[in-house]
């Protein structure tokens, strides 16, 4: 009986065990790898799509201000004929009270909106801000200056609502 257990002592030795205990190692190695390789690859998914969700973001915010923005534009060019026709009404009797407190309202509302009237009468034409649709001879005014507007023009933060119509020095 010694011999059978002598053989079996000598079938399982350190040795032997060395070998397997290598080959769980290094199987653990790769597994180990193979999670690190994964946890990066999905780490790398998430910090993608974190930067697509902030940039969806950032566009609906802007596509948002944008919409407003063209809304107030487009209520605004609505209300510039009222405005016009204040100020038509102001020129033909300049004394009428409740004519001169409707013009007060629409410039106080203008300002809390943001619209602006374009400065016209002895500024140098600014095609982009004037619209000359008349030239006259001035000796008075110096070349290219505006003398008089007939329509006023108007801006909206950056943006021209209307060009002003002007009368220029020849």
């Amino acid at each position: 009986m010694n011999e059978e257990n002598e053989i079996k002592i000598d079938e399982v030795s350190v040795d032997d065990a060395t070998p397997n205990n290598t080959t769980e190692t290094e199987q653990s190695d790769i597994k180990t790898e193979q999670l690190l390789t994964q946890l990066s690859e999905l780490n790398d998914k998430y910090l993608r799509l974190a930067a697509e969700l902030e940039n969806t973001r950032r566009r609906a915010a802007l596509d948002a201000e944008s919409r407003a923005r063209n809304r107030a534009i487009s209520i605004s060019e609505k209300i510039l004929p009222v405005m016009d026709a204040i100020n038509a009404a102001l020129k033909h009797t300049p004394d009428d009270t409740g004519i001169q407190s409707m013009a007060r309202a629409m410039e106080s509302a203008f300002e809390q909106i943001g619209i602006k009237k374009i400065e016209t009468i002895g500024q140098s034409l600014n095609p982009t801000q004037h619209n000359a649709i008349q030239v006259v001879d001035t000796p008075d005014a110096t070349p290219n200056t505006i003398v008089d507007e007939m329509q006023a023009g108007y801006t909206l933060g950056d943006t021209i609502l209307r060009t002003a119509m002007v009368i220029v020095a020849k």
